[in-house]
C-alpha cells in the first residue's frame, strides 16, 4: 500500500486500486460543478487528459495548486484538465466563482468515491481518511497513464513544471497543415 505524509510527521495510506505509468486508465465518472452536477468522464481513448487530485480547495495549498493549473491551462492545447476533490460542487462552484477559474473543470468524486478508489488515491487512515491525496496523472489519448505524480507530503504543492510537461508532450502534434485542402 503506497503512503504519503501529513504535515510530515503522519503517515497516511492510499487505499483503492494503485495506478502506474503504462497502465490502462480506468473510466470513471465525477461530478462538474460547471455546469453544476454534470457527469464528467476521466479515462477512455481519444483525448488527453490532465487530472489533478487535490484533498480540498477549501486549502491554502490546494487553492494555489488549482489558481496556478488554471493560469497554466490556458497553454495548454489539445489537453482537457480537470482538478477532483471530495468537495461538494455546490462548495466547489462557489470556490470556483470567486477564484475566477475558466480554464479546467473542477469535479467532485464525492457520490461513490470512484475515482478516489479506482486510481489508488484514496486517503484511508489519519486525520484526512476519506479525501484524496494529491496526485497528478497524464492519460494519452491511447487511454495509458504516461504519467503519475505523488506528491509526498499532503502540504506541500506538486512540481507543476514536470507534470505540465508530461501533459503538453501527451498533446496532439500539429500538423501545420492549413486545412485548406491544399496539402499533400
Amino acid at each position: 500500500m503506497a503512503t504519503v505524509t501529513f504535515k510530515n510527521d503522519i503517515v497516511c495510506n492510499l487505499a483503492g486500486n494503485e495506478i502506474k505509468v503504462g497502465d490502462t486508465a480506468p473510466v470513471v465518472t465525477v461530478v462538474n460543478c460547471n455546469p453544476m452536477l454534470q457527469n464528467e468522464t476521466i479515462g477512455g481513448t481519444g483525448k488527453v487528459q490532465l487530472v489533478i487530485a487535490v484533498p480540498s480547495l477549501d486549502t491554502g495549498v490546494c487553492d494555489a495548486e488549482t489558481r496556478r493549473f488554471n493560469v497554466e491551462a490556458a497553454n495548454l492545447s489539445g489537453v482537457e484538465v480537470i482538478t477532483v476533490s471530495m468537495d461538494l460542487p455546490f462548495a466547489a462552484a462557489r470556490w470556483c466563482g470567486a477564484a475566477g477559474i475558466e480554464n479546467l473543470k473542477v469535479c467532485s468524486d464525492f457520490r461513490n468515491k470512484d475515482f478516489a478508489n479506482a486510481y489508488g488515491v484514496l486517503l484511508a487512515d489519519g486525520p484526512l481518511a476519506g479525501i484524496t491525496a494529491r496526485v497528478i496523472f497524464v492519460i494519452g489519448e491511447d487511454g495509458k497513464v504516461c504519467y503519475k505524480q505523488v506528491v509526498p507530503e499532503i502540504t506541500t504543492e506538486p512540481d507543476y513544471a514536470e507534470a505540465l510537461e508530461a501533459a503538453a508532450s501527451a498533446a496532439p502534434k500539429k500538423s501545420g497543415c492549413c486545412g485548406g485542402g491544399h496539402c499533400s
